[in-house]
């Protein structure tokens, strides 16, 4: 009788591990998820079908103390962490909050370039898994989110394109990137992430 009721046992919480994990949501990250001295580090290469290389490097962001406050260190600016973990209002954003597998939306960005030129992304957007996933700074439970649409701007330009983020809640930021867009790959992955024990 006993030996029955530990199989019971054991498989109801084996149901109850695999609901929750497929369950599994994750909210925006909050400010006090952050602490100074934490930091990231991506490289970035982008190449043509052709094999020129458009972009190759690394990308450093770190949380610093500004004005008594938290901000984060993004190339030569300083962004205040309240501004990264604010609301997004938006009804086409990047991220909607809470992630979780099996949801879509619709993304839209418009911008203009420091030379006046002005584009937009229009994008179908799909968490696809939420899984380990391996990069250079490691490995990490991170959600795959596909975006599929197109991408203009004021010069005609005209290209369809597919992203697909890993984005790890652990480190509270995507850890890969893989951008196909018209004739250019960009790939951006991390290399290092830390923080103070």
């Amino acid at each position: 009788m006993r030996y029955q009721f530990l199989i019971l046992l054991a498989f109801l919480l084996l149901i109850a591990c695999n609901e929750k994990t497929n369950s599994d949501t994750t909210q925006q990250p909050t400010l006090a998820d952050y602490q100074v001295g934490e930091k990231w580090v991506w490289k970035y290469k982008g190449v043509t079908t052709e094999g020129e290389v458009r972009s190759d490097g690394t990308d450093t962001r770190e949380i610093v103390t500004m004005d008594g406050a938290l901000g984060m260190t993004i190339g030569k600016d300083t962004i205040p962490v309240t501004e990264i973990v604010k609301a997004d209002a938006s009804e086409t954003p990047k991220y909607d909050w809470p992630l979780e597998v099996g949801k879509k939306w619709k993304y839209e960005n418009s911008w203009t370039s420091q030379d006046g030129t002005t584009g937009n992304q229009n994008q179908d957007a799909e968490v696809l898994s939420y899984k380990e996933e391996t990069v250079d700074a490691g490995t990490f439970m991170a959600y795959t989110i596909k975006y599929t649409g197109k991408t203009t701007n004021s010069r005609g330009y005209n290209a369809n394109e597919k992203e697909v983020w890993l984005y790890a809640p652990e480190v509270k930021n995507f850890i890969k990137l893989t951008q196909k867009q018209g004739d250019f790959l960009y790939v951006e992955e991390l290399i290092e992430y830390s923080k103070p024990d």
